[in-house]
């Protein structure tokens, strides 16, 4: 999809941020009439946590951070990846000839070239890229850099591929070439843009449906608060939460947890608990309950009922805290999740509504607050947790895209 810059953007700062890229590009040698200039967004869940890898229900929605590209054509068959505080990576246009180790934005770049490859003849290309999408953020760095990447191959060879075809493609690069798992969550909702319902029961083919919703219209700033620990070590804390609902779907002969009769799962409640073990058995809980507030926060959303979105928003929450468990490491004295949203609830004093998002444990954590108290709220928090950073974000109506600068 192509749009005019001011259909991406609310003010003039992204346009600095492209012109820096291009100034690389044209030191490289390249006209700056040959430079074409893309965007994918980072993404907040709504409600749905930990819901997609078991096909389950998910509200998201895109935010204003993103990740850009301005991109040239080099004349080579390599492809030449730029990108601020990472090291350089040139990689061959065949992907049998690439090798990247997992978890590096190289990773990212041989994934989507294995992807695109048997989809088109593909050209070199020279790309600077630059993110406010912070890495450990909660806001799905790695989603927003492999979508832009199938976008820009999606454009520059007139592909025509869908918003959810983009997805699935950067989960399989996530997966097999970045080594994490995950489900369709994070590639769609940076794909998509805007406010999106998901229902990932058949993950080959998800049901996704565009709302409308900006909570400053309800008298809400949407804050995103950095707990300021990094989850890159916790990927076997987000690997055991699928692997234990696995268990419970596979005591019951299917492959996830949405073709579990939620019935018979309560049936079967002490034979579940001696053959899986109790914190499955409540994550498990947490998940059928949680499908059912995506339903229920969809509804609030299409019937305008804010105060309704907000009481969904808490008992995500706590249902998080308390059934799934992944705000805190398992043995670990160290809890920055749990510390940042109990400051977070004294802060807010009863008003608005927080919640872990995203994988939980460490990354970012959500609030909606009063707008009558967004600057305070914003304040008591970095003073009480001075790790912590407090970002005002607004939901962002454009996912992966063409930016017509």
């Amino acid at each position: 999809m192509k749009y005019h810059y001011s259909e991406v953007y609310a003010d003039q700062s992204a346009r600095a941020r492209f012109a820096a890229l291009t100034d690389r590009l044209c030191a490289m040698g390249h006209r700056p009439e040959e430079v074409r200039y893309f965007t994918a967004p980072g993404r907040t869940e709504l409600c749905g946590n930990h819901t997609d890898h078991q096909h389950g229900l998910v509200l998201a929605g895109s935010v204003d951070v993103d990740t850009i590209a301005a991109v040239a054509e080099n004349g080579s068959g390599k492809l030449r990846f730029f990108s601020e505080g990472f090291p350089a990576a040139v990689l061959s246009l065949d992907p049998r000839e690439n090798e990247a180790a997992p978890g590096s934005a190289a990773a990212l770049v041989a994934g989507m070239i294995a992807m695109f490859a048997p989809m088109a003849p593909l050209r070199g290309l020279d790309l600077c890229v630059s993110s406010t999408v912070l890495p450990g953020s909660g806001l799905s760095s790695s989603a927003s850099v492999e979508v832009l990447l199938g976008e820009i191959f999606n454009e520059w060879y007139g592909l025509g591929l869908s918003a959810v075809e983009l997805a699935k493609l950067g989960q399989r690069v996530e997966n097999e070439y970045f080594g994490k798992p995950c489900g369709l969550l994070d590639q769609a909702a940076c794909a998509v843009g805007g406010v999106s319902w998901m229902d990932f029961r058949d993950p080959a083919a998800p049901v996704v449906e565009k709302l409308t919703l900006d909570p400053e219209q309800h008298g809400y700033a949407l804050f995103l608060v950095s707990c300021g620990a990094d989850h890159a070590d916790l990927t076997d804390e987000y690997a055991a939460i699928p692997a234990e609902l696995k268990r419970i779907s596979a005591f019951f002969g299917v492959d996830n947890l949405r073709d579990v009769d939620e019935d018979a799962f309560y049936a079967s409640l002490g034979a579940l608990r001696a053959a899986c073990g109790d914190r499955a058995v409540l994550r498990a809980m947490h998940v059928f309950d949680e499908n059912r507030r995506v339903l229920q926060m969809r509804e609030a959303v299409l019937t305008d009922n804010f105060d309704r979105f907000l009481a969904v928003v808490r008992a995500s929450g706590l249902s998080s805290w308390r059934l799934l468990q992944n705000i805190s490491p398992r043995g670990s004295l160290t809890q920055p999740m749990a510390l940042t949203l109990a400051v977070m609830e004294k802060v807010l004093g009863g008003r608005g509504a927080c919640r872990v998002h995203g994988g939980g444990f460490a990354g970012t954590a959500q609030a909606f607050v009063p707008l009558d108290a967004a600057d305070a709220f914003a304040a008591a928090v970095e003073d009480l947790l001075p790790t912590a950073a407090c970002q005002r974000r607004r939901l962002r109506a454009v996912g992966a895209a063409e930016v017509l600068v």
